[in-house]
C-alpha cells in the first residue's frame, strides 16, 4: 500500500524531482512483530539528511504515528519512507518555496529471518569501485544506480552479496549491508566519510558494543585488510546481522562476535 502525504494512492507523481533526478531520501524499516526497529534512528537519520539536502523536513510526530499504523497492517514487514523535493520544474535549480512530499510504503517481508549459528553469507570482493562522493557522504539519498548495478553484479556471480571500495582502495561496505572486521581482536568498520552510506543498524551495533566497553574502531580499511581478519559479518536494517561464512570462495567460520550480536539485536525493536 502507499500513501502520500498522509493520503493513500494509487501511484506517485510523474514530475515529482525525486523521481526524475533522485532529489531525495529514503529510510527501509524492519517491522518486528508489528513494531518498526530502530525506529528513532531511522527518523533521526532522516532530520540530518534533510537538512544537508536543504530539503523541508515533515513533521516527524505526525510521519511516526502514520508509520506506528502501517506497521500494524496485517503482513507487514517492511516499510520504506520517502521524502522527495516535490515538484520543481524541468531544471536542476532547487524550487526555493518547496514542500517536501512524503512517501509512505509498506510491503511483506523481503526474506526469511537469518538464523542465529546457522546462516551465513557467501561474498566476494568486487572489482568496480564506487566514486567518491564527500558531499551526499553517509546519506541514504534516492540515486542509487552504482548499488543497483553493483547488486547486478553480485546476482551474476551467484553469490549472496560483494564487498566494495573506493576508487583509492579503500572498503567501504557491501553493495547493500554495511561491514564489520574482526582483526587482532578489534572490530573494525569502515569509515563513510568518502562514500557509503551510514547504516542505522551499523550505528546501533558501534553504540550497543560501546555500551558493552568493546568499543569498534572507524576508520579507513585497506582492501588487503579483509584477507587477513579472523571474522567478517554484515549489517543492514532488514538482514540485522549477517555473518559471512565465504570470501572469494575461501570458507570462514561464523565468529563469535557475530553469534552473539545476532542473539543480542534479534530483542531490538523500538
Amino acid at each position: 500500500m502507499l500513501w502520500i502525504d498522509g493520503h493513500p494512492v494509487a501511484a506517485a507523481e510523474p514530475l515529482d524531482r525525486g523521481l526524475e533526478f533522485g532529489d531525495g531520501l529514503f529510510e527501509t524499516m524492519a517491522v518486528v512483530s508489528g513494531r518498526v526497529r530502530l525506529l528513532d534512528r531511522h527518523l533521526h537519520r532522516l532530520s540530518r539528511g534533510c537538512e544537508r539536502l536543504r530539503l523541508h523536513t515533515p513533521d516527524l510526530d505526525a510521519l511516526r504515528e502514520q508509520i506506528q499504523v502501517a506497521a500494524a497492517t496485517p503482513d507487514t514487514g517492511v516499510i520504506k519512507v520517502i521524502v522527495t523535493r516535490g515538484e520543481g520544474g524541468v531544471g536542476y535549480a532547487m524550487p526555493r518555496h518547496s514542500r517536501s512530499r512524503v512517501y509512505v510504503v509498506t510491503s511483506a517481508p523481503r526474506r526469511a529471518a537469518i538464523r542465529p549459528g546457522i546462516d551465513g553469507a557467501r561474498i566476494v570482493c568486487l572489482s568496480t569501485p564506487i566514486a567518491a562522493s564527500p558531499r551526499l557522504a553517509g546519506l541514504k539519498h534516492l540515486n542509487r544506480l552504482e548499488q543497483v548495478l553493483l547488486r547486478d553484479d553480485v546476482a551474476q556471480q551467484g553469490v549472496d552479496e560483494g564487498l566494495v571500495a573506493d576508487t583509492a582502495g579503500r572498503v567501504i561496505s557491501g553493495a547493500m549491508t554495511n561491514v564489520f572486521l574482526v582483526i587482532e581482536g578489534v572490530v573494525v568498520t569502515p569509515a563513510v566519510e568518502h562514500c557509503g552510506i551510514e547504516g542505522v543498524m551499523r550505528g546501533a551495533v558501534v553504540d550497543h558494543l560501546a555500551r558493552r566497553g568493546t568499543p569498534v574502531v572507524v576508520r579507513d580499511v585497506a582492501l588487503a585488510e579483509v584477507a587477513v581478519a579472523s571474522e567478517l559479518f554484515l549489517t543492514n536494517a532488514l538482514l540485522g546481522v549477517w555473518p559471512v561464512i565465504e570470501l572469494d570462495g575461501r570458507p570462514l567460520p561464523i565468529g563469535p562476535w557475530a553469534r552473539r550480536l545476532q542473539t543480542e539485536i534479534a530483542q531490538w525493536a523500538e
